[in-house]
């Protein structure tokens, strides 16, 4: 139904294109420079891991790269997709391990480097790398057929992930072994509605039906099958994440795991593997379905959840965020994190694992990359963002141009330049939960389509509307939300640099760890329901806690809130009280993303 542009079509812009350096010249820039399980991967010859975390850093590499036309680390990208594809055998293994080791090998990094050659092949323009994952699948098909290689652990709860890079070589060879290949996986792959009771109680055990990522990815399961299945779509993913967000759910959006399903206390953490891939299937979802809800939940994760869980210049980040986190510090004794470890929460290169190392980069480059996107009579604006739009519609040269600072503004001016008259369908897509004028006439419909010839330069302007207001959470908490903006009490934070070595790895500023401890007080609750929203300027960091974009004013009143026993930097669950222990006075939230430790949920003062 939709479809992504070539990178060299796409120029982010605005915030986005500041958000994407940063990016390039923090932590998932650089990874290839400093951390050994990409530098010296057994992906590229090397003695490090060479299984997930080469294929995770290259699925957000190759994106930023391409659409920031750095030649370097377009050179850098290439290095490592030369070297993975050079290595493939004559039989169209492509995996780097033994061939005795081949049966025991967890395919799920197939899956993986073969959606990332798949879509880098198509967005960049390199048939070889589409014909290398058609070898790679190939070669898999016969190993299923004969049983030689059986789904299991990940390769079994992410069998789906495959279905990306089998849609391609579908689309481009349309042989018959493709569609049974993903028949074949479905039928050895979990089936996710098998586990919903258990998701409905958090328990200190592991268990993979219960992991956090798994549930973040298996959200367009349905959707990515529908080119083999041929089924009617029944919006499983929905059913799904009712029940998930029902007893697991928080205020941005994401699930809680740290790092399985960890229930819907605002200290519970959610990993930012997590947060990443239940964007990328907000993508997928709206892509096959076109329902405008995806977008809606994929800024809404995208906007906060993304931002709070990295530093301002992207050099470090969480294994878990919590929506109320009033300390990130290596925590005495037992962890309190269903099976995560005591520096979960702490920033910096691999707190607890290094997968969110290697995978947090796709993040920001797959959304800017999804702000156009093809559709089936023209282009669809998805995400009022500013960005800049190269094509060629019926033969005709046209650039579509958004400028505008949203969230962080209410107006984007869209500029369509069409070389000589063409027709074509030009779509805007309406943020949900607000009021929108197109060219100052009202609008209610969710997707705008105007069909008409183009000619010259012609300008459409999109103006929003949204309220601020107190949205309640379990146990009677509230949180503060403006569209799809999630507000929070900025917490005073003291930063703790800790330089060393473990295991061979260094941590050495910029890319040490951190701990934060809390320098202002967080025990508060709403004392009115009034809120007083006002935008500020974005500035060269878009998520900068000191010049945020923007805030609300609101009135909070001091209550007995505590501790989590046992520790000093984690806040009890919920108050002790909700009553006021002083007088209330005007405090400034500011956007969820911008903060690193946050009171998000909190009570209203009983009068």
């Amino acid at each position: 139904m939709y479809s992504n542009f070539r990178y060299a079509e796409i120029k982010p812009t605005g915030w986005i294109a500041r958000q994407l350096r940063i990016q390039a010249e923090g932590l998932a820039g650089n990874l290839d420079n400093m951390w050994p399980d990409v530098k010296d991967s057994a992906w590229i010859g090397g003695d490090k891991e060479g299984w997930e975390r080469v294929p995770y850093w290259l699925d957000g590499f190759v994106p930023l790269a391409y659409l920031l036309r750095d030649k370097g680390m377009i050179a850098r990208a290439q290095k490592y997709l030369c070297a993975i594809m050079d290595r493939q055998q004559p039989d169209g293994w492509i995996c780097p391990c033994k061939d005795e080791e081949r049966g025991n090998y967890d395919i799920w990094a197939l899956f993986l480097i073969c959606k990332v050659l798949a879509e880098y092949g198509v967005y960049a323009g390199d048939d070889r790398a589409v014909a290398c994952v058609y070898k790679a699948m190939k070669n898999l098909h016969g190993r299923m057929k004969n049983g030689t290689t059986v789904l299991r652990h990940w390769g079994k709860f992410r069998h789906f992930e495959a279905m990306i890079s089998l849609t391609v070589i579908k689309e481009r060879y349309g042989e018959e072994w493709i569609d049974e290949l993903a028949l074949l996986i479905k039928a050895q792959g979990a089936d996710y509605a098998d586990y919903t009771e258990e998701w409905k109680v958090p328990i200190f055990r592991w268990q993979i039906e219960r992991h956090i990522v798994n549930m973040g990815m298996m959200l367009k399961s349905e959707a990515v099958y529908l080119p083999f299945t041929k089924a009617e779509y029944t919006d499983e993913a929905q059913r799904l994440y009712d029940i998930l967000y029902k007893y697991n759910g928080t205020a941005v959006g994401i699930i809680t795991g740290d790092e399985c399903l960890s229930g819907v206390s605002p200290v519970a953490g959610t990993e930012l593997c997590a947060v990443v891939e239940t964007m990328y299937s907000c993508e997928k979802l709206f892509e096959s379905t076109g329902d405008v809800k995806w977008l809606n939940m994929l800024e809404r994760v995208a906007f906060n959840a993304l931002p709070a869980t990295t530093s301002e210049d992207m050099w470090t980040h969480q294994y878990d965020q919590q929506a109320n986190q009033i300390g990130c510090a290596h925590l005495p004794g037992k962890s309190p994190w269903l099976t995560n470890g005591s520096e979960a929460n702490m920033f910096g290169l691999e707190p607890e694992y290094g997968c969110c190392t290697a995978n947090m980069g796709q993040g920001w480059p797959k959304l800017a990359h999804g702000i156009f996107l093809k559709s089936e009579k023209g282009v669809l604006a998805a995400i009022p963002m500013a960005s800049r739009l190269d094509t060629v519609i019926n033969g005709v040269k046209v650039r579509i141009e958004a400028k505008g600072d949203y969230p962080f503004a209410d107006k984007t001016v869209y500029t369509v330049t069409a070389e000589k008259p063409v027709r074509f369908e030009f779509s805007i897509r309406i943020p949900a939960d607000g009021k929108a004028e197109i060219n100052g006439k009202p609008r209610k419909s969710r997707i705008v389509r105007i069909n008409r010839t183009w000619r010259g330069t012609q300008k459409i302007t999109l103006a929003l509307s949204f309220k601020a207001r107190l949205s309640p959470r379990p146990k009677q908490m509230y949180f503060a939300e403006r569209g799809t903006l999630v507000f929070a009490l900025p917490i005073e934070a003291e930063w703790k640099m800790c330089e060393f070595e473990r295991g061979g790895v260094e941590r050495k500023f910029p890319y040490c760890d951190y701990e934060l401890y809390p320098k202002s007080d967080w025990a508060y609750g709403f004392d009115s329901d009034k809120l007083k929203f006002g935008f500020d300027k974005t500035g060269d960091i878009p998520f900068s806690e000191k010049n945020a974009p923007a805030h609300i004013t609101a009135k909070l009143a001091p209550v007995e809130w505590g501790y989590l026993r046992g520790y000093t930097t984690v806040a009890d669950r919920w108050p002790k009280h909700r009553k006021a222990l002083g007088e209330a006075k005007e405090f400034t939230l500011i956007p969820y993303g911008c903060t690193k430790l946050r009171m998000t949920e909190l009570p209203k003062i009983k009068k």
